[in-house]
């Protein structure tokens, strides 16, 4: 996540900021410039100081203070790139419910940012009915007893409102055995899934995969069933990134892809922050790092996992001495790092195909604009 500024007086603003604290310019995220704007009255819309834009609109969700971002200049529907994926939500008459849709808001759209950054391919279930990535949101029903499950399902991404309790939440941390759970977490965990889908499955990286990650083609119900009967074997952290990655290699794959979006994420705050881990007692410079680039631009995931490891050692030692848990408690093996390489050249391979296909673009866009500009010379 980046750190952005207000374009009307240059204070740091928040990814969640709705208003600059300083100059009271409502601002609100231009996912297409990727950049927080401070904004001002046009019309029934608004022009943005980021880009000197005119008659943007706010998400339709910005109603409900669930969303603080703009809408596509060519929008139709009046939501923006991350709402509008949403399918169904909680009854937002209800106080409480709509309390915890906001939290799984926060959650979803710091989601979209690297979704974005990535330049994923990203279609709703209009565009795409059968595979489109959708979010429904569901409460358990008191009246039924019916419990949600989070999950995903051919790009039908569920998430459990009851989630967004920290209390319920935590009890079912300590229930699962689980060293880290989170809203955003869950979020990252279930779009790998998807893009398991979209990516692997049907990009053509199904044989690559399985020779990283095994054979997925093995039972998923009875892999499940065995994982919760029996645990992770003794030695999982010599292979995978955590317990539940045991389970079956979609799993796996889908763990260490939302590891893969935790890790570089935070190293791009930590950049922005011009952070620098060098321990007094370090003479071999292995505990030492000087976090000073773009991990979404990093050639190979290496020069990544240089940088993680002494940073999260730095803030797991923080932690303690505050008396909280590690803020990464995982063990990146050598197995494991093979295997977020894997999702690294995944998505550096989507973001460099985007990246040439947006010059083409604009290359034959200007070749047009010259010719027409032309045309009626002799």
């Amino acid at each position: 996540m980046k750190l952005f500024v207000c374009q009307s007086c240059g204070n740091v603003l928040y990814f969640e900021n709705r208003a600059c604290e300083r100059c009271g310019h409502r601002v609100a995220f231009l996912p297409e410039k990727e950049t927080m704007s401070a904004l001002e009255p046009d019309g029934e819309g608004w022009a943005t100081l980021a880009d000197k834009g005119r008659g943007r609109m706010l998400c339709r969700n910005a109603e409900y203070d669930a969303c603080n971002w703009l809408t596509d200049v060519s929008d139709t529907t009046g939501y923006c790139r991350a709402c509008r994926h949403n399918g169904i939500v909680p009854d937002l008459s209800d106080p409480v419910q709509l309390a915890g849709w906001r939290e799984l808001e926060v959650a979803k759209h710091r989601l979209f940012y690297s979704l974005i950054r990535w330049k994923l391919p990203l279609q709703t279930r209009q565009e795409n009915a059968e595979h489109g990535l959708i979010f429904n949101f569901l409460a358990d029903d008191p009246n039924s007893g019916q419990k949600i499950l989070t999950g995903h399902d051919n790009g039908l991404i569920t998430i459990a409102l009851t989630e967004a309790d920290d209390i319920e939440r935590e009890r079912r941390r300590l229930e699962m055995g689980e060293p880290y759970r989170t809203l955003l977490g869950h979020f990252r965990h279930e779009v790998g899934h998807y893009f398991w889908d979209v990516l692997v499955r049907d990009g053509g990286k199904l044989d690559e995969c399985r020779a990283v990650f095994g054979d997925d083609s093995t039972d998923y119900g009875q892999a499940l069933q065995r994982h919760y009967t029996e645990g992770a074997p003794p030695d999982w952290q010599q292979s995978y990134v955590s317990a539940y990655a045991t389970t079956h290699p979609w799993e796996d794959f889908a763990e260490t892809w939302a590891h893969y979006l935790h890790i570089v994420d935070t190293l791009e705050m930590a950049s922005e922050f011009g952070l620098e881990v060098r321990p007094r007692v370090d003479r071999d410079g292995e505990l030492s790092t000087r976090i000073r680039f773009n991990p979404y631009e990093a050639r190979d995931v290496q020069a990544i996992v240089d940088a993680w490891l002494p940073f999260t050692f730095a803030m797991n030692s923080v932690n303690r001495a505050m008396g909280a848990r590690d803020l990464y408690p995982f063990i990146l093996s050598s197995a494991v790092v093979a295997k977020l390489g894997f999702i690294h050249g995944l998505v550096r391979d989507v973001a460099k195909a985007e990246s040439k296909a947006e010059a083409k673009v604009k290359t034959e866009s200007k070749t047009e604009s010259k010719t027409e500009s032309g045309a009626g010379r002799l």
